[in-house]
């Protein structure tokens, strides 16, 4: 069987809490990856979920890595042609600016469950035909 990782990177401060965009796209990868193991899994394709945690001084340095979504071996973004930009944040990022997505006229500070899908489908069809 072959394997498709989901892989996301959030801030997780020292309580062990992240922030409510962050928080918000967690579900929602939650539900898309049930919903993409049901389907790909009569194709051979396993879906698995990877969760990193970045610290405050990972953040720091690099914070558009927070709420950052891979599928297999691309980022969400170049699956589905987004654009990545910032918009401020709030409790665990201590209002930083924090990683958005943009599709035509839509930003999207957290991160639709469909987008998520569409960019899995995209890279099981890659994995399915490799």
């Amino acid at each position: 069987m072959k394997t498709l990782t989901v892989r996301w990177k959030r801030l997780v401060n020292e309580q062990g809490r992240t922030c409510e965009r962050c928080g918000l796209t967690g579900e929602t990868i939650q539900s898309a990856v049930n919903k993409l193991k049901k389907a790909l899994v009569e194709l051979g394709i396993e879906v698995t979920v990877k969760t990193e945690a970045l610290d405050f001084p990972m953040f720091s340095r690099e914070p558009l890595e927070s709420n950052r979504i891979w599928i297999g071996e691309k980022p969400l973004e170049e699956w589905i042609g987004a654009t990545v930009g910032q918009s401020p944040c709030c409790g665990a990022c201590a209002d930083s600016e924090c990683r958005t997505l943009s599709i035509g006229n839509n930003t999207y500070e957290e991160i639709p469950e469909n987008l998520v899908i569409q960019a899995g489908l995209r890279a099981a069809a890659e994995l399915f035909s490799g």
